[in-house]
């Protein structure tokens, strides 16, 4: 059977190894899964809540309006319903930006290594990929990019903090970038991670708001599959102009997320105390693990996720993460990204303390 040519020379994207298939291959009874930036406290008590309560509705389309979320969502945010979308996932409105903007004769722009869903969705389009030759997001780069091929490119991704390496650019640099991009090149911001990086550091802080105000070819992203808990639920979000928000829905099929996800999405929202705990539990664990690479020597960048990337000179990263598994702890290997790396998802403290003994043992033995 013949296939669309593009799929010759697309990637598959990589989740994060399941647990009960680690323990069952390596013979480990207890595995800790530090691979794909989950909640390390699971989900959030008040979405269990409303998971319990509405259960029995399962087998009921969802409300198609998804009101009650996108209430909840305009007023944590200031915007109106309208600037809203509701996805399965930010990457399904990933998908939708990418099959309204691109085709076979325009280009995107994005960092050298990023989220590998915004080239997978774009190449799908047949359109031409423009990376930095920077693997973090080096906006002079971005410039000259854009400025050589501003006819082309069409979409511009910004991953702020960035995904799978964790930096984040200041809010004013980031602003200064986007007001000398044309007005019909979309400027796609994801922040799936940015609760993260304001909590750290306001100056990194993006209010979607204000975005939407000064910029009508502006997409920022959310989600609630890391800070808030509900990786398993798949639920995203958008907010744009009603202009792009009108044309992003024409591509959104009926009932595209669930109605226990979008309940327990909204009741994730109003558990503050849920929130707090994971932002502070993630920052400071995340000095141990700074600690703990400065000890062996190892490089990281200042991540303002929750994550932290290693990078190695000598040691292979592979050799490494095998190791690892052996030991019942998955991280992830960032071999797929060109990288001699490994992201850790930052977990509870006696997931950490866990990672910091086996992976001590095993620099030893090198």
């Amino acid at each position: 059977m013949k296939f669309n040519d593009f799929l010759q020379h697309l990637s598959t994207y990589e989740p994060g190894k399941d647990i009960e298939l680690i323990a069952k291959e390596y013979g480990v009874k207890e595995v800790i899964k530090l691979a794909s930036n989950e909640n390390p406290f699971g989900t959030p008590p008040k979405a269990l809540e409303s998971l319990k309560q509405n259960a029995n509705k399962a087998h009921l389309y969802p409300d198609d309006s998804m009101s009650e979320l996108k209430n909840k969502l305009a007023q944590k945010y200031g915007v109106k319903n309208e600037n809203i979308i509701i996805g399965a996932g930010s990457d399904q409105i990933i998908e939708f930006a990418v099959h309204a903007k691109l085709n076979p004769k325009n280009a995107f722009l994005q960092a050298r290594v990023t989220f590998a869903m915004y080239e997978i969705y774009a190449k799908q389009c047949g359109a031409k990929c423009y990376k930095t030759t920077s693997i973090t997001h080096n906006l002079d780069e971005f410039k000259k990019l854009y400025e050589e091929h501003r006819a082309e490119i069409k979409i511009i991704f910004l991953c702020l903090p960035n995904n799978p390496l964790g930096e984040c650019l200041n809010r004013s640099e980031v602003l200064e970038f986007m007001r000398g991009v044309d007005k019909d090149c979309l400027l796609v911001i994801d922040g799936a991670y940015n609760e993260f990086a304001s909590f750290k550091d306001s100056k990194k802080h993006l209010k979607p708001c204000e975005l939407i105000k000064e910029f009508e070819n502006v997409l920022y992203l959310g989600t609630f599959s890391k800070l808030y808990g509900l990786g398993g639920l798949r639920v995203g979000y958008g907010m744009a102009g009603a202009k792009i928000i009108k044309a992003l829905y024409k591509l959104r099929a009926p009932f595209n997320v669930n109605n226990l996800a979008l309940k327990a999405a909204a009741a994730a929202l109003d558990d503050e105390s849920f929130t707090q705990k994971t932002l502070e539990n993630n920052f400071s664990q995340m000095e141990l693990y700074k600690e703990f690479a400065k000890k062996y020597s190892i490089k990281s960048i200042e991540s303002y996720t929750n994550f932290i990337t290693y990078f190695f000179d000598e040691k292979n990263s592979t050799d490494l993460t095998e190791k690892l598994l052996k030991k019942g702890i998955i991280i992830r290997n960032l071999k797929s990204y060109g990288l001699n790396a490994m992201r850790i998802t930052l977990g509870t403290p006696y997931e950490n303390e866990r990672f910091f003994t086996e992976f001590e043992s095993i620099l030893k033995e090198l």
